[in-house]
């Protein structure tokens, strides 16, 4: 593709958009795995961690025509995600103690790092794809989500500390993710089709078990933790 040409800033377009519409889960996981931090090392977190997610994606990127050859990746993933979105909703109601999600710079790096691999499947096809094989356009891509991500990261970081519930939104955001995940993997498309559900029924379906789930076992954990904290040990 020649630079600079019509093709290449209309490929370049579709990039921009890919990034601004999956960006949003990597901020939103972002800023979860980093609430717990000191302000300091929040900032550090959010930087960090998206440069991290970035060098993870872009060797996906050059790997896209291998990665797709592994029979369930989409899956896999998927499911890891889910678990991860539960593990960041951790215990909300003793989060002042330090007790929900990551609370060292490393445990939170390692949350963003892992996590991003397993949901960045999605922007590196799509970015793989708009840019047709122009490895220029795919760096340009990688290059315009750091600033869209880190900033968006900083965003929901302050939401969340203003409203405690966009925890909940975005373990669900995430296990959204999962689910879209999960009907993507083309060893489960021939069972998918079997079902009686149209497309839409279907997705609603699977997304809404995985939100609830990923929610209900959240509480559920909460609720657990809540209960042996206020249990008096007994000594003999």
């Amino acid at each position: 593709m020649e630079l600079f040409s019509t093709p290449w800033w209309s490929a370049l377009l579709a990039i921009v958009l890919i990034d601004l519409v999956l960006a949003g889960d990597n901020a939103i996981l972002i800023a979860l795995a980093a609430r717990n931090l000191p302000p300091a090392l929040q900032r550090k977190a959010i930087f960090w961690g998206t440069v991290g997610a970035i060098v993870v994606r872009s060797l996906m990127t050059l790997g896209v025509v291998w990665l797709l050859q592994i029979p369930g990746l989409m899956l896999i993933g998927g499911l890891g995600l889910l678990w991860i979105a539960y593990k960041l909703l951790g215990d909300s109601a003793g989060e002042q103690e330090g007790a929900a999600g990551p609370n060292s710079f490393w445990g939170a790096m390692k949350t963003i790092v892992v996590a991003d691999a397993l949901m960045g499947v999605d922007n590196v096809l799509g970015v793989a794809g708009a840019a047709h094989g122009a490895m220029d356009l795919v760096v340009l891509g990688l290059l315009i989500s750091v600033p869209i991500v880190v900033f968006g990261s900083s965003m929901v970081l302050r939401l969340v500390e203003r409203w405690p519930v966009i925890i909940q939104l975005g373990a669900a955001v995430l296990a959204f993710t999962a689910a879209k995940m999960v009907l993507g993997e083309p060893l489960l498309t021939e069972f998918f089709q079997s079902l009686p559900l149209s497309d839409l029924w279907l997705q609603g379906l699977v997304s809404g078990l995985a939100i609830a789930g990923v929610l209900l076992a959240g509480w559920w954990n909460n609720q657990r933790q809540s209960t042996d904290k206020n249990t008096p040990s007994i000594q003999t």
